[in-house]
């Protein structure tokens, strides 16, 4: 009854914002390096701060720290939804956001500086890949299905790391926003405050997890998303391009824009393809050495990623940045 409910206020808050973002022409219009073509409200993932919220005001302390990063981040990220912000500015943002999940888990105590400093770059990575891979209906809301899906099963199966509940608010968040965006025409894009809200929920979940199995194995759960950010990170410092402009050489944007395959599709593509290596690590561990797993893993990713040299040299595509 509880989550009938949550899922009902979060529905009505979405309609809410709806009117909000028309009135104040919060959209997202297509540009040349868009993968739509219709103007769209923007910033409808604010439905995970507000999930974020609901359950913080039942349970104030034991999330105190995380409420506040993921506030800090979520305001700056819907400022630049608004109206565009410097990189400083949303990287010093991210950097004070995740200082305070880091003192909430007790980091600073348990290891050397070193390994808080790649702790930091790891962290504040996935953030921003996160973000990234937000480009085509539906890719964001599934792809944050599977992931809570394999939290809340390893909590619930394996090892308790933190309240279920905690974990289905996220989920419920995300169905809200998949009924609006995972269409044809979707009615809202989760913008960046909704990709890097939900990235801050997500990192904070396998940070504590990875603490308290002392396995590293968890950040698999972010694999498909990781090897297409990275790859295309190093394919665009290749080319020489601005890594921090927009553009299309995503894998995913290759098969949606210049392949024409439906996004929808695309975005059930990533997320069944988590979804089996969600299966395959929660099936694996303790059963074979954490290294061993992310070789395992890696490997076939990488070999999918390379299609995508394959597909633009296929029919002689020239993408741009």
């Amino acid at each position: 009854m509880e989550y009938t409910i949550l899922g009902i206020i979060l529905m009505i808050i979405m309609l809410l914002y709806f009117k909000v973002a028309d009135r104040f022409n919060i959209i997202d219009k297509p540009n040349q390096r868009s993968s739509h073509t219709e103007v769209t409200l923007r910033g409808g993932g604010i439905i995970f701060w507000f999930a974020a919220l609901l359950y913080f005001v039942q349970h104030i302390q034991p999330i105190f720290f995380f409420f506040t990063g993921i506030t800090l981040v979520s305001l700056v990220s819907f400022w630049d939804d608004i109206q565009s912000l410097s990189n400083k500015i949303r990287i010093s943002i991210h950097f004070l956001s995740i200082t305070l999940i880091f003192f909430d888990l007790e980091l600073f105590s348990l290891f050397p500086i070193w390994v808080i400093a790649i702790a930091y770059v790891l962290a504040i990575g996935l953030i921003n890949a996160y973000n990234f891979m937000d480009g085509i209906n539906g890719i964001t809301g599934l792809y944050t299905l599977v992931v809570m899906s394999s939290l809340l099963y390893v909590n619930t199966k394996i090892q308790l790391f933190t309240d279920g509940t905690f974990i289905k608010y996220a989920m419920i968040a995300s169905l809200v926003f998949l009924f609006f965006n995972y269409r044809k025409k979707a009615k809202c894009f989760a913008g960046d405050i909704g990709s890097i809200a939900i990235a801050f929920w997500i990192i904070y979940l396998v940070l504590k997890l990875i603490l308290v199995t002392n396995s590293l194995i968890w950040l698999l759960f972010l694999a498909v998303y990781g090897v297409d950010a990275i790859c295309t990170i190093i394919h665009r410092l290749y080319l020489r391009q601005n890594i921090f402009e927009a553009h299309r050489l995503h894998l995913y944007q290759i098969l949606s824009n210049e392949y024409k395959i439906q996004h929808r599709l695309v975005s059930l593509y990533y997320a069944l393809v988590q979804v089996a290596i969600s299966g395959l690590v929660i099936f694996l561990y303790q059963k074979v050495q954490d290294i061993i797993l992310f070789v395992i893993v890696i490997l076939p990713l990488l070999l999918i990623y390379s299609s995508k040299f394959y597909l633009l040299s296929k029919n002689n595509l020239r993408v741009k940045a």
